[in-house]
Formats: structure tokens, sequence, C-alpha cells
């Protein structure tokens, strides 16, 4: 018999760079619960000084700032409706996944995930109507509209899709999902069920506590035509598959957990001298101490010295691990890197930035293509036409606007001094992304001078 948990192939072969982000995204605490699977015990290493040196291992939390400060980068500014967003949908943003989420708040939570596994999920849903609701208007008497659910890549477990007109489209997704039921005596209990949705179709699959069967725990029919779900992407290996943008970050930032566990180990032992005695004896009694004193006869062949450690292993150490923190900074971890006090021009700093942001910026443009969508959807719902879209305000975006100004006012100068002509001026506005770049220079001067003939003399 079929098991409907049995997770796709595809699942599979994703799971392995996603433990490593849990792993990395839990911190410290996490790593030191994960023991030897990131932290290796060393052959013949006894097990007391094994969790000794777990214990006391700590994680430089480089994969982590570097997502959060990514994130932030996107986020520089609260994202935006534009002004043709249909009255309803704006609305519905205050409250996105009606738990009180306002689009904003929601869409960062939405970005980190992809940015953590290379891909996000989003199904818009509506609730299940009552058979006695039959009529839209009675269902916004009861208060019923669309609203999302985010949905980790994790609780994705199977999906199936075929090629229509060219465009792949999804047929059937599972989900899994843990819910919380109430019991007598203000107990609860936590249940794993799987989610199973089809086009015109839905149902709920739980666990046998006996045999740990799965069966079917309830179904019913739905009005859908095609299976709500936006996927967000932002290192796609294939159709609802992604790989984490930072993994390599990612793999850094356990060797260095790994690198710092030993250095901290040669430290330990480098900074405790050994006492070593010469011609002591066999059971002979050695005290130390301030108040007490050693007696040996032979001078020549007896005596005490402290051995030390000779450093060479230990500046190993440390020039391995700054040598992993630049290999963390060239792999994304921006975090750590210099800053550098050199005095640039802005048209440099802004290049820089740009270059830098690159592959962010496209993220962050497929994250407005997935909120538009979003937005999409739930007009539908509500049968809709939306013809507005959302504005991500990203960092670069930020800056290019401060360069955009600056850059405006040397046009301005030169166009009221008369050293370039009106239609040059224009170009470089449209170019600036001041003035719509289809339109025909002539045409806008035209219109310039049909809203005020005195404007452009």
């Amino acid at each position: 018999m079929a098991d409907i948990s049995t997770p796709n192939l595809d699942y599979n072969n994703m799971i392995e760079a996603w433990d490593i982000n849990d792993a990395l995204m839990g911190g410290t605490l996490n790593m030191r619960q994960l023991g030897e699977q990131y932290l290796p015990r060393w052959v013949n290493e006894e097990r007391d000084s094994y969790k000794k040196r777990l214990q006391v291992a700590t994680l430089l939390p480089a994969y982590e700032e570097t997502i959060k400060q990514n994130v932030g980068r996107v986020f520089a500014s609260p994202i935006k409706l534009s002004d043709t967003v249909p009255a309803k949908l704006i609305e519905f943003a205050k409250d996105i996944d009606l738990e009180g989420t306002c689009l904003d708040v929601w869409a960062q939570e939405f970005f980190s995930i992809a940015m953590q596994y290379g891909l996000a999920h989003a199904l818009v849903d509506y609730p299940r109507i009552n058979k006695k609701v039959r009529t839209k208007a009675e269902e916004n008497e009861i208060g019923a509209r669309p609203y999302v659910v985010m949905l980790n890549p994790r609780q994705i477990i199977g999906w199936k899709s075929k090629n229509e007109g060219g465009k792949v489209v999804l047929t059937e997704l599972r989900i899994k999902e843990n819910i919380i039921i109430d019991k007598d005596n203000y107990g609860q209990s936590r249940i794993e069920q799987i989610r199973h949705i089809k086009i015109g179709r839905e149902s709920i699959w739980r666990q046998d506590s006996e045999n740990k069967q799965w069966a079917l725990h309830e179904e019913w029919e739905t009005s859908r035509k095609k299976i709500t779900l936006v996927t967000l992407y932002t290192k796609k290996t294939g159709f609802m598959r992604g790989s984490p943008p930072l993994l390599n970050l990612a793999l850094l930032n356990i060797k260095h957990w790994q690198s710092q566990s030993e250095q901290d180990n040669i430290l330990h032992v480098a900074r405790v001298p050994i006492l070593t005695a010469f011609g002591l004896e066999d059971g002979a009694e050695l005290t130390i101490g301030s108040s007490c004193a050693t007696k040996f006869d032979d001078r020549s062949c007896q005596g005490l010295e402290y051995v030390e450690h000779s450093g060479v292993s230990v500046n190993a150490g440390k020039e391995s691990l700054a040598e992993l923190v630049e290999q963390m900074r060239l792999a994304g971890a921006k975090l750590l890197r210099d800053q550098n006090t050199s005095t640039k021009s802005v048209e440099q700093t802004q290049e820089e930035k740009m270059q830098a942001n690159s592959p962010l910026f496209t993220m962050a443009s497929s994250l407005e293509d997935s909120l538009d969508n979003i937005l999409d959807l739930m007009a539908e719902w509500i049968g809709l036409q939306n013809d507005g879209n959302v504005d991500v305000i990203t960092e670069v975006e930020l800056a290019r606007k401060t360069i955009d100004a600056t850059g405006a006012l040397a046009i301005q100068s030169l166009r009221q001094s008369g050293d370039i002509r009106d239609i040059d001026a224009v170009v470089a506005y449209q170019r600036l992304g001041l003035i719509n770049a289809d339109m025909k220079p002539e045409d806008v001067i035209q219109e310039l001078k049909d809203a005020d003939p005195n404007l452009l003399d």
C-alpha cells in the first residue's frame, strides 16, 4: 500500500543542505546539541574529554548574521503598494495571513526563509465555507476572505506537475503540518498530519497511534481550478527545487566551528606549563608550594623545571582561523568585511554597491514578482482584477535615488545655463529614470510646452 508520507526524490536531495542551514541558524547551543554530527570526536579521545570540549565550543555566527544583513538590505524601506491596487487588497495586506501580520512584516520572513533554503512557498487559501452559505454575498457577511499561508520548504514533501501550453503547473501538493488539539481539563496534544491538495479536492491524512499507518481523516471538494501556490526562488535548481544561495559560506562556517574548537583545545594545553622533575627516586614524595622547599643531593643531574609549549602550532591554528574568516568574507559574509576608509567618489561607491548586490537585487526582483502573484491570486478568489503591483525598495535603490537627485540638479544647471539642449536634458533624465524611458524626447518636450509655453524658453 502506498504511503502518503513518502517524500519526492527531489525533496530528499535537498535535505542535506537544509540540515546544514538549520544547524547554523540554531546558534551555539544547537550546534552543541548536534554533537558529533558537526564536531567529530578525535581518534582515541575519551568521551568525557570530548564532552568537555563540546561544552565550551562557540560558534562564530557568520552565516546567520549574513542572512540577516542581506534581508535588511532588501527591506531598506517599507514595501509599497501602487495606487492601482484595489482597496480590498490594500485592506487584506494589513492582515495578510489572518493572524494579524501585515504584508511588510510577512514578506521579510518569507524572504528570509528563501535566503536560507533557496526557495520558500506561500499558499493562497480560502476558509472552508459551511454548505448553508451558497453565495458570495453570504460569504462576505460572515467575513470569509482569502489569506496567505507561509510554508517552509521542509513542509512540501511531495508534488506532481504537468506541462500546459509550455508552462509547468502543479496538479498535486502534499503538505506536512503540525496542529494543536485541545483535550479535556485544559490539556493539549500536538498532531502531525498531511494535507493533500488536488484540483477540486482536498484531504487530511493522519497517522494511527497504534499501527503508525497513515489513514484518510477527512476529505472535501473545493472550487479550486488550480493549486494556488506561489514559490519564491533565491537559487533555483529546478521546478520546486532550490539550494541555499550561501551554502559555501555555511560549509566554511562549519569548518570554522571545528577549527575553533581545536584551537581552543591547543590554547588550553599551551597555557599551562608542565613541571618536570629530574633525578627523583621512585616513590619519593614531592611537595610544591610557596612555603615548601625541595632538596636534591646532586645539582648536576637532579632538579626541577617547567616545560612549555613552543607555540608553533598555536600560531599555525591562529593563521588558519584568520584564513577561514577571509574565505567567509569572499563567500558572502559582508558583516566580517573590514571597512574601507579610503576616500571615494559618490559614483565609485554606487558602482561598487551595485556590483556587490547585483545577485541580491535579482532576488529582490523575484520577491516583487512573488508578492504580485500572491495579490493576483487573492483578487481572483473574490472576483477582482488587480492592475497594481508591489514595490520592494532595496538599499541599492535608496542609494540610487540619492545619486539621481544629484545628477538631476546637475542636468538642470546645465540646461538653464544653455550648455546642453532641451532634448539632451530629457534623454539624460530618462537615463536617470526620472522620465519614462519609453517616450520619445520630442513628445516629452511638446507635452511640457503644451502645459507651460514658457517652461523651456
